[in-house]
């Protein structure tokens, strides 16, 4: 009777292993699938924890007192949003004793709720993976700011008790509650009333901790007005920009009562997830109040650092470090000074103070988009062609190649010339240039060199005349898809059978292969580069953000308005050194140079007409940045090119391309057609 009971857990223990076995193939599949994570058979150090991780709830110290009882840990990750943990072992032998019995166990996370964790062997633990820490620029967060005496004090001067006068200064939101001293925020507009200011002014207890933030220099005139709101566990706020007008620049905000964790994004996607605890204080300037938005997600569990010690509050780069940390209520007291005047911030697009006209649609029709590449094309390089030029000196080296590979007589044509920098590169060609700006040409002149005026659509050079052509940063100002790919035919006209053109346009992949361009990493110091052409530092400090819609597509689509109406996508301001988020976009350019030249000049082809901080024009020009494979797409289907390579150099999809026979142009037509 006794064998027979242990035949039939024998075979009960089997169906469970086997449950479990699949279990662990299925989390092995689905690490890989989504996270791209390569588990492996046999045994290691090193485990990949599959439902033990923040983003499911298990928090770090659950997680690490299940795992010691497997052996000694080393060390444990635990990444954040994310439903795993990757756990290193002192031995292979620990690991293994760990993967046996631990696999399947049932841990309680937050809110008691119950996982149960799959363990799978992979070859190494990634200890350099980390998530990005630094503050947005303008940001300071001070812990400890206040005692936990002045906390009460604080706490309790708020008077929550309901009033019932014509300006009512507490609000019940839906996310939160608020009440407001000095003068009362509306929401409604988002503005205050300036000439009804509250009675009774700021609360006296606010006196000692907003004079010590004059003495350390955090403000330069004390605040005039508050907004106290209270959080719930699990409540927050939408992210926002406190509003231009009624404030301003300096914005003080004190976390009282629990800890929480405030989201900065800036316009361009990036964000910083940053941890304010009970007592500290954040002070918030220039790009951070002015430009990145903020705000608490809704949610009762934050993801914080385990060591608080010695830290600013910012959320670590160290996965060793991060757990969960349930929130609590909180009391913020967030002051501002009341601004009299109209803002005149660095950050135009997005100041109410600054109302811009509306940006350009993209084109469809020919007439429109003649239209937009004078405005923000044509006009913009007259205009800034002499500041243009003095940051245009250095020849990208593969262009220097190409043109020191043509023969001895060749005839070489530069087709968007600009100031000519190309035209000299081999003393043994005759080259020729022509731009579309009349002012860029005579500086080419100037310089020496041949060139004319002339449209890249229509080059007045016999048909077959060149042995080399070169497009270094033309194509892409061009605003259709049909008017790019005429730019190509007509180089493609000009080469002899068997010539060569090199293009170079802007790519919308500015990191590839995991290596940023030097436009992305040369934000703020040193040169940088743009469109294989070299900017000075100058330009570099002076092209402060712009505001654009992360919502824009890179493929034009046609959107209906109210009444049935199709409209076409606007053309929005590029933030300048970041990534791109929309295919067509016009970039700003902050004119330097004499200030007396500079009276002269006119934005009329912009729609920021002055830069604040300097009193200079901006100009904003369009481009098209090119997807991968699109410049070699585009170049294939003009009749009698071969494509001999393509390449990405620094930000730029480039091609080289080969005449390989004459075709007219009623054929040619027709074969695109085709």
């Amino acid at each position: 009777m006794e064998s027979s009971m242990d035949s039939l857990k024998s075979v009960r223990r089997s169906k469970e292993e086997k449950k479990l076995l699949r279990r662990q193939i299925k989390t092995s599949h689905t690490l890989l699938k989504h996270e791209g994570i390569n588990t492996v058979s046999q045994p290691t150090k090193h485990l990949v924890v599959s439902n033990g991780g923040l983003g499911n709830g298990v928090s770090r110290e659950s997680l690490l007192q299940v795992l010691k009882e497997g052996g000694t840990v080393e060390s444990l990750l635990t990444p954040p949003a994310k439903p795993y943990a990757f756990v290193t072992y002192s031995s292979i032998e620990a690991c293994q004793n760990a993967y046996t019995f631990l696999n399947g166990r049932a841990l309680q996370c937050q809110e008691e709720q119950s996982v149960t964790l799959y363990f799978s062997y992979v070859e190494k633990v990634d200890s350099d993976r980390s998530v990005p820490c630094a503050l947005p620029p303008g940001l300071l967060v001070l812990e400890d700011f206040v005692s936990p005496e002045e906390e009460v004090q604080l706490l309790h001067a708020v008077d929550w008790t309901p009033h019932t006068d014509d300006v009512t200064v507490q609000k019940a939101l839906k996310h939160r509650r608020v009440k407001h001293y000095g003068y009362e925020f509306r929401y409604d507009n988002n503005n205050v009333d300036k000439d009804k200011p509250l009675p009774d002014g700021l609360p006296a207890e606010c006196d000692a901790l907003l004079q010590r933030c004059l003495a350390d220099g955090h403000i330069s005139v004390l605040p005039d007005q508050l907004t106290v709101n209270q959080y719930q566990s699990g409540q927050g706020i939408p992210p926002h920009v406190d509003t231009h007008s009624p404030f301003e620049d300096t914005i003080l905000s004190l976390s009282l009562g629990a800890k929480t964790v405030m989201d900065f994004k800036h316009p361009d996607g990036r964000s910083v997830a940053v941890v304010l605890p009970e007592r500290s204080l954040i002070v918030m300037k220039g790009e951070s109040r002015y430009l990145w938005t903020h705000g608490i997600t809704p949610r009762k569990f934050d993801v914080v650092p385990v060591l608080e010690a010695g830290g600013s509050g910012v959320m670590t780069s160290d996965l060793s470090n991060l757990t969960l940390s349930r929130r609590g209520t909180r009391i913020s007291l967030t002051f501002r000074k009341i601004r009299h005047t109209p803002c005149n911030c660095a950050y135009p697009s997005a100041c109410d103070s600054q109302r811009l006209p509306p940006p350009p649609t993209v084109p469809v029709a020919e007439g429109d988009a003649c239209r937009l590449e004078s405005q923000y094309v044509h006009q913009v390089y007259e205009e800034i062609s002499s500041h243009f030029s003095s940051t245009r000196h250095s020849p990208w080296p593969q262009v220097r190649d190409f043109l020191l590979s043509l023969p001895p007589g060749s005839v070489l044509a530069d087709i968007g010339c600009g100031n000519g920098k190309y035209l000299g590169i081999n003393p043994e060609v005759m080259s020729v240039g022509c731009d579309r700006s009349a002012n860029l040409v005579q500086i080419c002149i100037e310089r020496g060199h041949e060139g004319f005026v002339s449209d890249a659509l229509s080059v007045p050079l016999r048909s077959g005349s060149c042995d080399a052509c070169i497009s270094i940063a033309v194509i892409h100002h061009f605003s259709t898809q049909e008017r790019r790919q005429a730019a190509v035919r007509e180089l493609i006209r000009l080469l002899k059978v068997g010539g060569r053109a090199l293009i170079y346009v802007w790519a919308m992949e500015q990191e590839y292969n995991n290596q940023k361009s030097k436009y992305l990493k040369e934000r703020t110091t040193g040169t940088s580069m743009e469109n294989g052409k070299e900017l000075k530092t100058e330009e570099n400090k002076s092209n402060q953000p712009e505001k654009h819609d992360r919502k824009m597509s890179s493929d034009i689509k046609c959107t209906e308005d109210g009444f049935g109406n199709v409209t076409q996508p606007r053309i929005h301001v590029h933030t300048n050194r970041t990534a791109f988020l929309s295919q067509d976009l016009l970039v700003p350019w902050h004119l330097k140079g004499n200030a007396d030249k500079n009276k002269g000049a006119t934005s009329s082809s912009t729609d920021v007409p002055v830069d604040n901080t300097s009193q200079s024009p901006v100009f904003h020009r369009y481009y098209h940045v090119f997807q991968q494979g699109e410049l070699e797409e585009m170049c294939l289907s003009v009749a009698g090119v071969k494509v001999l390579r393509s390449y990405h150099d620094q930000g730029n999809w480039c091609a080289e391309l080969e005449k390989t026979h004459y075709i007219s142009s009623k054929d040619d037509i027709a074969q695109e057609k085709v």
